[in-house]
């Protein structure tokens, strides 16, 4: 393993740690302000609106001015983020804070980090770490360990609870802990420091010998990752909340099955290598995402938290084992010059519509309930069937030569 993989490795851990307790206490935290569904679903929408820009600046800026600059920059803004729910309340400063420090966008339990602003400049870093035959198992090491430091974070949810039985209020013991995330934060900025960013190529020098154009990648990862964002949007932000209201239960609880979550999800990702060899990326991909989404569907049908907890985990376990070979494909048929503007412009698009979702389904939960994991199957189905025909004919980096 690679030095630059190594500190790669401790910036996702820090972060993956802090996006877990986050990602349990936020709508918690809102709810305890007084917040309803519909504008809980607000705050997560509008705070999405900082996500999409943040994404969009790194798509432009990141090949151009260097990845790592822009996950140093990107941690900088974290800690804003978290100093800023930590000492207010007011709802304009919630949501910009909550938009600066992740809250919601990295990927849920058991995703390890994979998503929001950091990763269209921490994709192309690994992909440049690591030999094409080693690129899968490196992304499935990256989200395993971000998995484990999750389901370490996802115990630190417990602490409000703690605290509030010492006497603290609840308000209070929410904000100490988004006041530690800023900490976190700034921790994030000294692991990225020791990276050594390898001398991009020059945009004149010609096409990278790629099998399909830039234009054509981002467009076909636009349209099955905007049908991946609705279903995220509905799921993600709000499945706190549809525990919480369903169930009856509160953080301390829910932390523990996010532990669980991610636990059982973390080895799948380091599996995901020997999988792509039998199948190949695209239909590794089809296959575990299939089987993930009729885990979740059965979770509407649980007659207790704890059996939704399961369906979940297995819901998580099958879609961890398909993501390291849809990391590696999309840096594999990119054009080395421009991989942090395809994996952002090719991702902002799930981060618009997931912008729309959790608005609506917080709303429509107040007359139905299952909401967030109704619309999650349907969108998260659509994007399953135009991914498969967007991509079954465009071979992977390593399975090119097979293809000719």
């Amino acid at each position: 393993m690679s030095k630059n993989l190594r500190w790669l490795i401790t910036g996702r851990t820090l972060r993956s740690f802090s996006t877990a307790f986050l990602t349990v206490i936020f709508p918690l935290y809102l709810a305890r302000d007084g917040y309803s569904a519909a504008r809980i679903g607000l705050v997560l929408a509008i705070s999405g609106g900082v996500t999409v820009l943040l994404v969009a600046g790194v798509g432009l800026a990141a090949d151009k001015f260097g990845r790592k600059r822009v996950i140093m920059g990107l941690a900088m803004l974290a800690v804003l983020g978290g100093l800023g729910m930590a000492l207010s309340p007011a709802f304009w400063i919630v949501v910009l804070a909550s938009g600066l420090g992740g809250v919601g966008r990295g990927g849920g339990a058991g995703s390890g980090g994979s998503w929001g602003p950091v990763f269209p400049a921490e994709q192309p870093l690994v992909a440049d770490s690591s030999d094409v035959a080693d690129r899968t198992r490196a992304f499935g090491q990256l989200s395993f360990v971000g998995v484990m430091a999750g389901a370490a974070g996802s115990l630190v949810a417990a602490v409000p609870s703690i605290l509030h039985a010492q006497g603290m209020g609840w308000l209070e013991s929410y904000r100490w802990l988004f006041g530690a995330s800023a900490l976190i934060s700034l921790g994030m900025v000294l692991a990225t420091l020791p990276i050594r960013e390898p001398r991009a190529p020059s945009t004149d020098s010609g096409p990278a010998g790629a099998p399909i154009s830039v234009r054509r990648l981002v467009g076909r990862l636009g349209v099955t990752n905007a049908l991946n964002g609705l279903g995220f949007g509905f799921l993600g932000p709000l499945l706190t909340y549809w525990f919480y209201r369903r169930y009856g239960v509160g953080p301390a609880e829910i932390g523990v099955v996010y532990t669980i979550v991610n636990l059982a999800s973390a080895f799948p990702y380091l599996w995901s290598a020997g999988l792509t060899k039998i199948l190949g990326a695209v239909k590794t991909v089809v296959v575990t995402r299939g089987i993930s989404l009729v885990a979740l569907l059965l979770m509407i049908w649980a007659p207790s938290f704890w059996v939704a907890g399961l369906l979940y985990t297995l819901r998580m376990a099958f879609n961890s084992l398909g993501m390291p070979a849809r990391q590696s494909y999309v840096m594999g048929v990119s054009d080395p010059r421009y991989r942090s503007r395809v994996s952002a412009f090719g991702s902002l698009p799930s981060q618009v519509t997931s912008m729309i979702s959790p608005a609506v389904g917080g709303a429509l939960m107040e007359s139905f309930m299952d909401v967030p994991i109704l619309g999650a199957v349907i969108f998260m189905g659509l994007n399953l069937v135009t991914y498969y025909y967007a991509f079954r004919d465009v071979p992977a980096e390593g399975e090119r030569s097979h293809a000719s």
